[in-house]
């Protein structure tokens, strides 16, 4: 099944599941890093589902590289 993509601007929601392939990351991770405040927040779908904000995880994402670079340059300098 074909997602169409949302128009521009519109926010688009992602499963567990894609949240898990997007990040490389475990359910289980997920889930820890929701409950530590260190991944965006869920989306309340019904009683026993949620999904993401596909914006907030791509920035998330990027995020984790900018800081793997802060880090290596801190790093280098130190040396």
């Amino acid at each position: 099944m074909h997602t169409p993509n949302p128009p521009a601007g519109e926010p688009m929601l992602v499963s567990v599941k894609a949240a898990c392939a997007l990040t490389s990351l475990s359910r289980t991770m997920i889930n820890r890093y929701r409950a530590e405040g260190r991944f965006p927040a869920a989306v309340p779908l019904g009683d026993r589902r949620v999904a993401f904000v596909r914006q907030e995880v791509n920035q998330w994402i990027a995020d984790r590289i900018a800081a793997r670079g802060a880090n290596d340059n801190a790093k280098k300098e130190a040396a």
